[in-house]
């Protein structure tokens, strides 16, 4: 008698056909390798969160045993986690990458931007990002935005074209029947490319797991120093937290998204493995950015408003 074995997630009906992630991956190796055969001089957003974790290990995959052919690409706001960035540059270093920093503090001290009242740099990352592209010549430019992290970002193609200016015109979207991509531009325009927007974070939670990919320490549960700011657990910081109103308290937490210390929240966890994670995320109703990212509740419209100058 002739035993079979198949894979926990290959789709059970015959085991040639694609599991779900098996699909996801698919598509997204195919985007990287469309935009690798289209563009002259794209670049990958990594700033060692989750998202372009995973985006970085589609692009490995992709080109293997090549390398990667294209550089990444961090806005640094200066007030990004010590863990994210040790982890940043301990990738990029591994895998032989040119790795391009765009610093919102360089900005700063150059008079170009202005420190905002609430101490969150966040808004402030579209004019260094914009700067980047353009001194750099970057054609292509890989971002992690998936399509159910928030409402602005679902209204995105895989190709988004931005003008000579960086802004986004969600009327100028084009069609993608069949999985075509256009990436026809204009001379100063470049287009962004989101190979994670048909994902969702439980499948980035699970794709990690498969693939036993290594994270920041910082989402899973661990122990720190935190004060309450509009329903959030925020960290102290030199961006001006804690108020003398905010008392620091020591919990048990984790990061679903990293960004800015001044606008990304953590939240209450006992998750300290991939397993726990997967089943918080599993049971959980509010997306991540809704639950833990102060910059997308400063009005109804915040990330479009953002996006349509710049921002991803």
């Amino acid at each position: 008698m002739t035993v079979t074995t198949q894979r926990p997630d290959r789709a059970a009906d015959s085991p040639y056909a694609l599991s779900h992630l098996d699909a996801l991956e698919a598509e997204s190796v195919h985007i990287f390798r469309e935009v690798a055969g289209e563009f002259e001089r794209p670049v990958i957003l990594f700033s060692g969160g989750k998202d372009s974790i995973v985006m970085l290990h589609l692009a490995l995959k992709a080109f293997a045993p090549a390398p990667v052919p294209f550089a990444l690409l961090h806005v640094d706001t200066g007030h990004n986690f010590p863990e994210v960035i040790e982890y940043r540059d301990r990738t990029a270093a591994q895998h032989r990458l040119r790795l391009h920093v765009a610093s919102v503090q360089e900005f700063i001290d150059r008079g170009v931007l202005r420190e905002r009242p609430d101490g969150t740099r966040n808004p402030l990352q579209t004019v260094p990002l914009l700067d980047a592209i353009e001194s750099n010549r970057f054609d292509a430019v890989f971002g992690g935005g998936r399509r159910d992290e928030e409402k602005a970002r679902a209204k995105e193609r895989v190709f988004s074209l931005r003008d000579e200016f960086g802004a986004w015109d969600p009327r100028r979207q084009r069609p993608e029947l069949w999985s075509l991509y256009n990436g026809r531009h204009a001379v100063g325009e470049h287009v962004r490319v989101f190979p994670l927007s048909n994902w969702t974070e439980l499948d980035v939670w699970q794709y990690i797991e498969r693939e036993k990919i290594e994270l920041p320490e910082i989402y899973y549960a661990h122990r720190r120093d935190v004060f309450k700011r509009d329903g959030m657990w925020l960290t102290a910081g030199e961006w001006g937290g804690p108020k003398e109103s905010e008392p620091v308290e020591n919990r048990l937490v984790r990061y679903r998204t990293v960004g800015d210390m001044s606008c990304t929240g953590a939240v209450d966890s006992d998750a300290d493995s991939i397993e726990a994670v997967i089943a918080e995320i599993a049971a959980s109703r509010l997306t991540e950015r809704g639950a833990t990212r102060a910059d997308d509740k400063l009005s109804e419209a915040a990330m479009e408003d953002r996006k349509r100058e710049g921002y991803f």
